[in-house]
């Protein structure tokens, strides 16, 4: 009995096997299962991702695929792990080895321990030919007649994202079917290589999701980010294209790196790119490398990994959305998709190769790389001290949050103390007083060569020419009190206990009061105005039973909204609860200092309709970062309007019109102008940001005027002497000449008026991260809300030309324009949407300015 039991189960275990293979020797290529060859035409997210799904039911001792999310229009975010048969089992296991290798969990590593590899495709969504490599990468890599793949799956475990962003994908793959000829028309003036506005290269929300590594605003990238950061892989690749008649670039990377890059990672850049060379080499595809992709801002798909131990690259394809299936370039090559996806797939078999067959030392300098995180961290500052003040409070818990989400390791002074340190705001080495309170990262932790990286007040530029900006620092982001100290700190882990707040002892006060000092207190506001809650607003600093109120303070009276009754308290005492602001009441309109309640001093906040501008002219990353901020961040309801009708769109149905960053020459004609002007007179509150403001500047009813314009026409005048070797320069050092007149995303303290509405909320300064240098005037008949003085630079990158135009000048202003205002955004406070600082700003700019 028991010996055929045995026979039986013997018989089903080869049966099984049998089964097994036969499956996997069925798998089917990806021209097989699509139908079509790769290349041929472009394929849907969904058939991609159908693709994907198949392979795995099809080789399921080799490779899993994981949903890690959805996108904002709710298509799925997919991972595919792919590993030997042994190790596919123990993903998990090798997942908390890595981890321990970091530090970042306890414990021995169990058994063997291969090299991590994570490759990502697609997160420029016209950038669409990795998607369609990544099905030729995965379907070799499970392909059971592949012998070089199961050798190099006995060393690694690859994980890939086919597809970082499926909506702007989807967005240009959508409108290339609609807009090509049959087949593709190679020709470069087809309408096909013309992508429409906004363009399929960013997300729903038209954000670059390769700029959003580090500061994860976007639900792509902290979906993503969390499942990243849960593995830390020791090499990550990212796949893009950049223009139609470029080449092929890989690793190594240009200059500047940042100082934080270890010798090892940069050799190992060079080790990979080898790998790329010898294969291309082989196949007579041109190339080049050290060029244009620098290693130094912290949120690209190269560097974000890179300052987290890894080997980080970035692949470029000469292609992006203008290539379609066939581009004809100026040397008389065309260009194929098929071309594109073959560079691609050999660029990603190069890294996976050259990470198995080096896996071993990747292993171990990864291991040592944390290491020193943890007992010899680089850099001058040994910890970074954050004041924990009332003003900062909710920038605090914000900031928090976000070090959670990056598993940066933070905590609090464990008794009171000073130091030295760098004082942010001064810019000087100062004493500094800590507190129990006072939050307190220090570097020796894992992750101290991010922690360094994002909060170094000056990171050390070591070649000017680089490609994105310069400065980040988050103290300054998030507008907060801040030291680094060249001194290590003791960290209490255990947060103290935070004061519980004063309960209201008034079951029916007089009216409520709340303080305005961050973005909740915003968020707080305008829930308030959709439920219809009548709100008030001091503008003037007032005491009322020994408390003082600063500017800006909500005060929420009966008186006014009385047909809610007993509903009042509830609500905003529990709004007031779920955004965390500090409530009090008071039995009295009376204030013993400052303005009673019925002031004309105290103003009552009407909840605006607010119109947004979109479409060609507008700059749709500009425009997205104000579409999110009100869908996703404060939760306001917002009109978008378009260009191509908005000469149309009857105004007066709009209390708030924004223009975001733009060029208006064509969008705003002289009788639409005239038409906005004309709704501004009559009450309307026109916000113009960044390059939208330049447009406006010199025209008629506008105060704004560029500066120097003054200067300019007046030079003219004059007979000037002339240097006569001006024009004698060196065509090598063109870009550097250029940069002469540039600013590249440097920090700059603003001089504030903090007594206007626009400014409530802030003290007498805050850091902008400056971007232009086409600066304004002071207004001769307006308000200069926020100016930079002489002294005002910070840090980051700022050419001589530059430096100069950026003094004295206009950043902030308003102007009266009948019974309307014009609010003048010279730089853009929601930039990328991770500069905390400003978005309290812009909040006023729309719901108290004008009011």
């Amino acid at each position: 009995m028991m010996n055929t039991l045995k026979r039986n189960l013997a018989l089903l275990l080869v049966l099984l096997c049998v089964q097994v293979a036969v499956a996997q020797e069925s798998v089917q290529s990806p021209e097989q299962f699509l139908g079509y060859q790769l290349g041929k035409q472009f394929t849907t997210q969904d058939r991609i991702f159908d693709y994907v799904k198949y392979l795995a039911a099809k080789a399921p001792n080799r490779m899993k695929v994981q949903q890690y999310g959805q996108t904002y229009e709710g298509r799925p975010l997919m991972l595919a792990y792919v590993a030997s048969d042994e190790n596919l089992p123990r993903l998990e296991q090798i997942r908390e080895n890595n981890l321990r290798l970091a530090g970042l969990e306890n414990g021995q590593v169990q058994g063997e321990q291969p090299a991590i590899v994570w490759l990502s495709y697609n997160i420029h969504g016209n950038e669409s030919v990795s998607s369609e490599a990544v099905m030729q990468v995965l379907y070799d890599l499970v392909d059971p007649n592949n012998a070089q793949s199961k050798q190099w799956l006995q060393n690694t475990v690859i994980i890939l994202d086919p597809m970082v962003n499926p909506d702007g994908r989807e967005r240009y793959v959508q409108w290339y079917k609609q807009a090509s000829n049959q087949g593709g028309n190679a020709s470069p003036f087809a309408w096909e290589h013309y992508e429409p506005w906004p363009g399929g290269r960013p997300n729903h929300y038209y954000f670059d999701l390769n700029r959003d590594w580090a500061w994860q605003t976007q639900i792509e990238s902290k979906q993503r980010l969390k499942e990243y950061n849960n593995w830390l892989p020791q090499v990550h690749a990212d796949f893009h294209e950049m223009g139609a008649e470029s080449p092929y670039y890989f690793s190594p990377a240009a200059k500047p790196f940042h100082e934080s890059i270890t010798p090892w990672q940069r050799q190992f850049q060079n080790t990979i790119g080898d790998y790329n060379r010898q294969y291309f080499d082989k196949n007579n595809w041109l190339y080049f490398t050290r060029e244009n992709f620098d290693l130094f801002y912290p949120s690209y798909g190269d560097t974000y990994p890179t300052y987290n131990g890894a080997i980080g690259m970035t692949y470029e394809q000469g292609g992006s959305g203008r290539a379609g299936l066939a581009y004809k370039k100026q040397d008389g090559d065309t260009l194929t998709l098929v071309d594109r996806i073959a560079h691609h797939v050999v660029a990603s078999k190069a890294t996976i190769q050259a990470s198995s067959e080096k896996a071993d030392q990747l292993k171990q300098e990864f291991h040592k790389y944390y290491q020193n995180n943890i007992n010899k961290p680089a850099g001058e500052y040994k910890a970074f001290v954050l004041k924990a003040d009332g003003r900062s409070a909710a920038n605090l818990k914000s900031l928090t949050e976000y070090m959670d989400r990056q598993g940066i390791q933070y905590g609090y002074a464990s008794k009171n103390t000073s130091a030295r340190g760098f004082n942010y705001s001064t810019g000087k080495d100062e004493k500094v007083s800590i507190g129990s309170n006072d939050l307190v990262i220090s570097m020796y932790q894992p992750k101290s060569t991010l922690v360094k990286v994002l909060f170094e007040p000056n990171a050390r530029l070591e070649d000017s020419l680089t490609y994105d900006i310069t400065s980040w620092s988050l103290p300054y982001a998030y507008n907060m009190q801040a030291y680094a100290l060249k001194d290590r700190i003791n960290v209490n882990t255990s947060k103290p206990a935070a004061p519980a707040p004063a309960a209201i002892a008034i079951e029916r006060p007089y009216a409520y009061l709340a303080r305005w000092n961050n973005l909740q207190d915003l968020k707080f506001l305008t829930e308030l105005m959709k439920q219809d809650v009548k709100v008030r607003q001091a503008e003037k600093a007032f005491e009322t039973e020994g408390q003082r109120y600063e500017a800006g303070t909500l005060i929420i009276t009966r008186t006014g909204n009385e047909r809610m009754g007993d509903k009042l308290d509830a609500t905003v005492r529990e709004l007031a609860k779920q955004y965390n602001v500090d409530l009090s009441a008071t039995g009295t309109g009376f204030v013993s200092s400052g303005a009673d309640f019925g002031s004309g001093n105290v103003r009552y906040l009407q909840a605006p309709k607010v119109a947004l501008l979109s479409g060609e002219g507008v700059s749709p990353y500009g425009f997205g970062e104000v579409w999110h901020y009100f869908e996703q961040q404060i939760g306001y309801p917002v009109t978008v309007l378009n260009t191509s009708y908005f000469s149309n769109v009857p105004l007066n149905e709009f209390d708030v019109l924004i223009l975001p960053n733009g060029n208006y020459s064509r969008v705003l004609n002289e009788e639409t102008l005239e038409k906005v002007r004309e709704w501004v007179s009559a009450g309307g509150n026109l916000i113009a940001m960044e390059s939208a403001a330049g447009f406006l500047a010199g025209k008629k009813g506008f105060n704004l005027k560029k500066k120097g314009a003054e200067e300019e026409s007046k030079d003219k005048s004059k007979v000037k002497e002339e240097n006569p070797y001006k024009n004698l320069r060196t065509y090598a050092n063109r870009e550097r000449e250029a940069l002469e007149g540039e600013v590249q995303g440097s920090i700059f303290r603003v001089d504030l008026d903090k007594t206007h509405p626009l400014a409530f909320g802030y003290g007498d300064s805050y850091f902008a991260l400056i971007r232009s240098a086409d600066t304004f005037s002071f207004l001769e008949n307006g308000w200069n809300v926020g100016v930079l003085k002489k002294n005002n630079y910070t840090t980051g990158f700022v050419g001589s030309k530059s430096k100069e135009k950026l003094k004295d000048a206009l950043i902030l202003g308003t102007q009266e324009m009948g019974g309307g205002q014009v609010v003048y955004l010279a730089d853009n406070p929601l930039f990328r949407g991770f500069w905390q600082g400003g978005k309290l700003m812009f909040g006023n700019a729309v719901f108290l300015v004008g009011q």
